[in-house]
Order: C-alpha cells, then structure tokens, then sequence
C-alpha cells in the first residue's frame, strides 16, 4: 500500500491530475469507492492506470468498474523485470548474514 501511494504520488505530479490509490481486494478505498471520491470533485473523465503485473481476475474487475479506460496490466516489461530483480535483490541482501554476497544481473 505504501509503494502504491507513493507511484500515485509520482504519477499525479508527472500527470498534472489527482491521482487516488485504489485497491482491488484486502485495502481500501476500492476503485469504486475512489472514482466516487473523484466524481465528488468533480472529476468524471476517470481512467485507471493499472499498477498489475499480469491479466486476472483483480485487473478485470478494476477495468470494468472504470467508466473509461484502464491501462493494461505491465506485463513482462524488461523495466517491470529489472524492478522485481532489484527489490527482490534488496530483501534478500537485508536478510542475508553479513559474510553472503548476492548479485544478480539483468538483461
């Protein structure tokens, strides 16, 4: 939830536009609950920019709530790849004993 507040706070100084985090399932607000905090400003043109990796069930049902468009899922992106790599590189070496180096190499 952190992560996704901060990428809409990226993508809403970027954009120029509110940018509300919306959440599919377990947080909140859900993406019906955010676009009817956008409509209540006064914004009714609402897209979704989709912050998933791949098609589902989640990706769908936040698509179809949207009364515009969505943004497809990322994907296999190689900018999505290098970002799994490097988070997952980073938890590790944080829980990694001191005398363990890990390296990993992207395309």
């Amino acid at each position: 939830a952190r992560d996704t507040r901060r990428s809409a706070r990226l993508l809403a100084a970027r954009l120029g536009v509110p940018v509300v985090p919306a959440y599919a399932s377990a947080a909140a607000p859900t993406v019906p609950a955010a676009l009817r905090a956008l409509a209540a400003r006064g914004r009714h043109r609402v897209f979704v920019a989709s912050y998933f990796t791949a098609p589902g069930r989640f990706a769908s049902a936040c698509a179809a709530a949207v009364p515009h468009r969505a943004a497809a899922p990322l994907g296999d992106h190689p900018a999505t790849a290098r970002l799994v790599l490097h988070r997952y590189d980073r938890a590790l070496s944080a829980n990694a004993p001191a005398d363990t180096v890990t390296l990993l190499a992207s395309a």
